[in-house]
């Protein structure tokens, strides 16, 4: 079976992390996730308040040194699995463009739940700080990242697992 790369995305809250590692286990392959490649790399230095050009910077290079190193696992064989945020149809894109320029099989994943709960759960992940937990997402940012997330209209779920939790 050749190596897929397995791109999991969806809201804020939505449990993203944990069906990402859930996917890692049972495939099985590499998890790759931005917000604690962000957290071990830059969660010291991050200034407060959080400067959306300083995060976006260092974003856009620990996305390139995961696919870099993705791109190494795949080449042995070996799946990986993103969760890389990609909260705008256009990032979704990019990645679907990339993964067909050279030829891999890719599968998105869509996992979402209803605002509230979501809410909830990032509210609660601030507190306990469990095994999901790499960045604090205080009310300001979520509703901040809720007002950036555009969700997946019929064709672009047309190709998607989707896992909805409640």
């Amino acid at each position: 079976m050749p190596a897929t790369l397995h791109v999991v995305f969806g809201p804020s809250g939505a449990g993203k992390s944990t069906y990402a590692q859930e996917l890692a286990r049972r495939e099985p392959a590499v998890h790759f996730a931005l917000d604690d490649w962000m957290a071990r790399l830059f969660g010291a230095d991050m200034p407060d308040p959080l400067e959306f050009e300083w995060m976006m910077e260092r974003v856009e290079r620990c996305e390139a040194q995961i696919w870099s190193t993705a791109a190494a696992a795949i080449a042995t064989g070996t799946s990986v699995v993103l969760d890389l945020g990609l909260m705008r149809r256009a990032d979704r894109a990019r990645v679907a463009e990339i993964a067909q320029a050279v030829e891999l099989p890719l599968q998105f994943h869509f996992v979402t739940a209803p605002a509230a709960v979501r809410r909830a759960r990032v509210m609660e992940r601030n507190e306990i700080r469990g095994k999901t937990f790499a960045i604090e997402v205080n009310p300001e940012m979520f509703e901040f990242i809720e007002g950036v997330y555009e969700a997946p209209d019929t064709v672009e779920l047309a190709g998607c697992v989707v896992s909805e939790s409640a």
